[in-house]
């Protein structure tokens, strides 16, 4: 009975703080109760590790032809580099070179001529969790800036990821978002062609004679055609390079071929420009500070870019020194445009490209959030309609009430007065879970009203061990007072032993669980807490003025 002024004072603080969120503040709703989308995305890590091997290997020949090393043949296969120098003599000068700076990426062997470089099995694992991170950090800045609340973005394995969206109205937007690699590069124009024979013919490549080579539109890119003596045969290349070489062409090593689609009123490819551009780019995505929709000057809708302090240097300088010439801005090995340098650039620059204001509006989301180290795919994919999330919330609400109604009749017939009191008590400890909830912006999902229905039995099994005990004394002899007294000592224990282990499994359920399973483990954590502050404590002092004011119509 000590100090129940101050216990009966901190019971309405917190009643009141609590009515206060439940009925000022809303909870929020997880995919499965609002509707939305739930995406499982893969990182094409195989695609990033052998890119990054391209680069060393394109960097590694380099170096040998600046050393002078002689060399007949660098080739790659998948993540490995094979060297075959002109001459035995000069192995062991190269091999010191490239452990200069990839002994940590590559296992180097010697064999004669050949030198072989494979990728570490540790370098593997260490760059594949480093990609998965930053492509989940990347997917996060740009739902963050599509305005999704509450999404769920969280890793699944050492290459998945498992993106929630909330309340979506537009998926298929999202995913573009979501997926788009967004590289963007700054290249050299070489030389361009309008049609295939004239890229062919510029390469050095043949064509039979009385033939032509023609190229038409499809969603994965230009589809090439030999027409020859009126017939027309489809030409199996993956590429505009591989074309070149098949008619006997020659691509330089410091050089590639990319396109630039040219669209119709309504946005679909029609045909293609194709430009001859030097490999390494001038300027990358990484200098980019900032991009945002604009118009360009012909009042189209456009991205403009600003560039950090040493970006803004590098483009300087290179527009300074290259007046006349054309410069292409690349996006995904896709030439987006490319105009002519008719003056020194600085820090500011403009990408057109037949943009719609969406699609400019959607490019500068990505190019702010930064690009994807990996290309992206989604192998799953699972859209809940808002009608289903309002039913599944209604079905819910019901059950939930049921279960309270239920639980508390059973209190009440059961304990008599004694099963009153534990029926405000747990009121109070379902109003207390829900302002939880909102106060530390949880998520309610459909498994977490299963843990708020499971956290009301929980909280009505600690009375029962109480009552129990208190029944316990009363046939003793002891008074009242006493009985209750005892009751709640010798109930604590227990009642302790059984929140603690629970409370650990729904911390091993939030720790490896994803989404639905982190709901139910939010939930159940939450009203396990809310449960043991009303179940002892609120319940003890309701007994406790019972036992003070009103001691005769105490049963139990």
């Amino acid at each position: 009975m000590k100090n129940l002024k101050w216990k009966i004072a901190l019971v309405l603080i917190v009643l009141l703080g609590a009515l206060y969120y439940v009925f000022t503040k809303q909870i929020n709703l997880g995919l499965d109760l609002k509707g939305g989308t739930h995406l499982v995305l893969q990182i094409d890590t195989k695609k990033a590790l052998e890119s990054e091997t391209s680069a060393a290997m394109r960097e590694i020949k380099r170096r040998l032809e600046e050393e002078n090393i002689p060399l007949f043949s660098v080739e790659r296969r998948g993540t490995e580099i094979e060297i075959t120098l002109l001459s035995s003599e000069y192995a062991e000068k190269a091999v010191s070179l490239i452990k200069e700076d990839y002994s940590e990426m590559f296992d180097i062997s010697v064999n004669g001529k050949k030198i072989t470089l494979k990728m570490k099995p540790s370098y593997r694992a260490k760059e594949i969790d480093r990609l998965a991170e930053q492509a989940l950090e990347t997917i996060r800045n740009r739902i963050d800036q599509l305005g999704v609340a509450e999404p769920v973005i969280v890793r699944n394995g050492k290459d998945r990821i498992i993106v929630e969206l909330p309340g979506v109205k537009n998926p298929e937007r999202a995913k573009k978002v979501i997926g788009k690699v967004a590289n963007l590069e700054f290249k050299e124009v070489v030389n361009t062609a309008r049609t295939p024979d004239e890229l062919i013919t510029k390469l050095g490549g043949t064509i039979p004679q009385g033939a032509t080579v023609t190229v038409e539109p499809s969603p994965e890119g230009p589809r090439f055609f030999l027409i020859k003596n009126g017939e027309k045969e489809e030409i199996e290349v993956k590429s505009p390079e591989e074309l070149v070489k098949k008619f006997g062409g020659n691509v330089p090593d410091d050089q590639q071929i990319l396109y630039q689609e040219i669209k119709n009123k309504e946005g679909k490819p029609v045909g293609y420009t194709f430009f001859i551009l030097k490999r390494e780019p001038i300027l990358t995505g990484a200098y980019l500070k900032d991009a945002y929709p604009s118009q360009d000057e012909t009042g189209m809708p456009a991205v403009s870019f600003v560039l950090k302090s040493e970006g803004a240097r590098i483009f300087k300088n290179y527009t300074k020194n290259h007046i006349g010439t054309r410069l292409a801005i690349v996006l995904d090995n896709k030439v987006q445009s490319a105009p002519v340098i008719r003056s020194e650039i600085g820090a500011r620059g403009q990408i057109s490209g037949q943009f719609t204001y969406q699609e400019a509006r959607d490019l500068s989301i990505v190019l702010r959030a930064g690009a994807l180290p990996a290309p992206v795919k989604i192998i799953e994919e699972t859209t809940v309609g808002p009608s289903l999330g309002k039913e599944s919330v209604e079905k819910g609400i019901k059950a939930g009430v049921a279960g309270i109604i239920i639980v508390m009749l059973f209190m009440a017939v059961y304990y008599k007065t004694a099963g009153v009191i534990a029926d405000v008590a747990l009121l109070m400890n379902v109003i207390l879970l829900w302002a939880m909830m909102i106060i530390l912006g949880a998520t309610l999902t459909l498994p977490g009203i299963a843990g708020f229905i499971l956290t009301v039995g929980m909280a009505v099994d600690a009375n029962v061990i109480i009552f129990e005990r208190i029944r316990e004394e009363l046939r003793k002899g002891r008074n009242l007072f006493s009985s209750v007294e005892a009751g709640f000592s010798r109930a604590w224990g227990t009642i302790l032993d059984a929140n603690v282990t629970t409370l650990i499994a729904a911390a091993v359920l939030f720790q490896f669980g994803t989404g639905p399973i982190k709901g139910f483990a939010v939930t159940l954590s939450l009203g396990i807490l809310s449960s043991m502050f009303t179940a002892v404590f609120v319940t003890k002092v309701l007994l406790d003025l019972l036992v003070k004011f009103k001691p005769q119509i105490f049963k139990i």
